[in-house]
């Protein structure tokens, strides 16, 4: 069984263990993060194959809206860290009972995130290249805005 240790994040504080945070406050609460906010915990674990299965697990969580549930607040809504623990070990205990039908899951949102990072850099080389064309148009025609 994975094992984890979920705490609030000290801002400043690094972490030897493998890791990644989790945003608490707002309505993306439960959205893993590769770098910390001030707003989040850091979830640590033994192994890097963990982090990488517990990362993927939590933003299957927070996309599916199964953190959205323990949302509290009227102004900021936020996620209490029990109820992100709870959450997060629920899902974990589920996962493992279906290990096999899981990782076939995991595999296939890993898949369509890495898609989708590579999506995203094309889109920000595209309108890189959009910036270019109309400075090069602009250039061509000697006109200066002032």
């Amino acid at each position: 069984m994975s094992t984890f240790q979920l705490k609030t994040h000290q801002p400043g504080r690094t972490y030897t263990q493998p890791h990644f945070f989790i945003l608490n406050k707002g309505l993306n609460s439960g959205k893993p993060l590769p770098d910390p906010c001030p707003n989040c915990f850091v979830l640590t674990t033994p192994t890097e194959e963990d982090k990488n299965m517990l990362f993927h697990l939590s933003m299957m969580l927070q996309i599916g809206g199964f953190y959205a549930y323990y949302l509290k607040g009227s102004v900021i809504p936020f996620i209490t860290i029990d109820d992100c623990r709870n959450t997060l070990k629920n899902a974990l205990k589920s996962t493992q009972n279906n290990d096999g039908e899981f990782q076939k899951y995991l595999r296939a949102v890993y898949a369509i995130n890495k898609k989708e990072m590579e999506l995203q850099n094309v889109i920000a080389k595209i309108s890189d290249l959009k910036v270019a064309y109309i400075q090069s148009c602009f250039k061509q025609m000697q006109l200066k805005v002032t």
